[in-house]
């Protein structure tokens, strides 16, 4: 059987070959219903557009790399669902590299790219204990997106999460309720997201001059047990504690376990002593899983992803362009943890 080329789909048409071009590639000023033969003269034939071929001609490019480090890190997951949603509704396909943080394959990673002429790179960062990125990131030739879960210093356009108005916006949800004692747990040391979080925290505490107590606010390792027994000895030892900021999944799940150990509940009402409200900082499959469910602020990772693909297509097509530097506000969500 013969192969179907874009000769036979400008015949069957009654249009020229560059015509029929101009549709694929959806550019030049083409009537609707030139579009509606060209595309009906496609799908009689059974055309299929080799995308690489054309941009190999025309020497264009529609992939775009993406590199995460972690995918146990459930932000990253989301942002590249995001990432690509968005990229192919622009009609980019994405390359994806996994370099971990080993040096040698993030440069393996980068050659590949070049290798395969990815016109951009979207670089997903998840390291929350450097406020750098990796120097072959910066030094990237190709327009170059950056996304971080916590604040960076670069050069490169970057979007970020406002870890700290998270914090504060989840602790002065708790004070306007009621709330006078608020812990909060997780987060290993020397953790950037804890520490911009805490910020806002604090701040908050300070807005209705309440004191900021560091034994309230202890580092905990990533371990659903350590943060069940913080938690129960927390609350054995300050049981006016009515309200926790959870900073991870590990530490809900522990919050969770720590409190019925004590024999206190998880509830809105900060006038049962009995009750302790929680709130997160993920929306993530183990908030919607819990019972009660819980209150969490959004980590807005489907926004991160839409502003990363519409930052890196602007880039591509204007490489001029000032880079820019995106910060973006989670929200709070209602549940009935908190």
């Amino acid at each position: 059987m013969k192969k179907v080329n874009i000769i036979d789909v400008a015949q069957l048409a009654g249009v020229s070959v560059s015509t029929v071009s101009l549709v694929l590639r959806q550019k030049g000023k083409i009537s609707e219903a030139t579009i509606e033969k060209v595309n009906a003269a496609i799908k009689q034939l059974g055309y299929v557009h080799n995308v690489a071929a054309a941009n190999l001609r025309s020497s264009t490019s529609n992939l775009i790399g993406l590199i995460i480090r972690d995918f146990n890190d459930s932000f990253c997951v989301n942002v590249m669902a995001s990432v690509v949603h968005y990229l192919e509704k622009q009609g980019y396909m994405v390359f994806l590299g996994h370099p971990q943080d080993d040096t040698q394959q993030l440069q393996q990673c980068l050659t590949s790219f070049t290798q395969q002429g990815v016109a951009g790179v979207i670089y997903l960062d998840a390291n929350h204990r450097l406020a750098s990125i990796p120097s072959l990131i910066s030094e990237c030739p190709l327009p170059t997106v950056i996304i971080a879960e916590s604040t960076v210093s670069s050069h490169r356009d970057v979007i970020g999460r406002d870890n700290r108005q998270a914090g504060n916006q989840a602790t002065r949800y708790l004070l306007d309720r009621g709330h006078r004692n608020i812990a909060y747990l997780g987060g290993t040391a020397a953790n950037l997201m804890r520490e911009e979080r805490l910020l806002g925290y604090r701040n908050a505490l300070a807005q209705y001059d309440l004191p900021f107590r560091e034994e309230w606010a202890p580092v905990c390792e990533n371990d659903t047990e350590a943060a069940a027994r913080l938690t129960r000895q927390l609350l054995e030892k300050n049981s006016k504690i009515t309200a926790m900021l959870c900073h991870s999944p590990s530490a809900i799940i522990g919050c969770l376990n720590g409190i019925a150990q004590v024999g206190r509940t998880v509830g809105k009402d900060v006038f049962l002593t009995q009750q302790v409200s929680l709130i997160g900082f993920e929306d993530m499959m183990n908030i919607n899983l819990t019972s009660p469910r819980f209150t969490y602020v959004s980590a807005s990772s489907e926004e991160a992803g839409r502003q990363a693909a519409t930052l890196i297509v602007n880039k591509i097509k204007e490489p001029t362009l000032p880079p820019q530097k995106i910060i973006i506000s989670g929200e709070l969500v209602q549940r009935e943890s908190a």
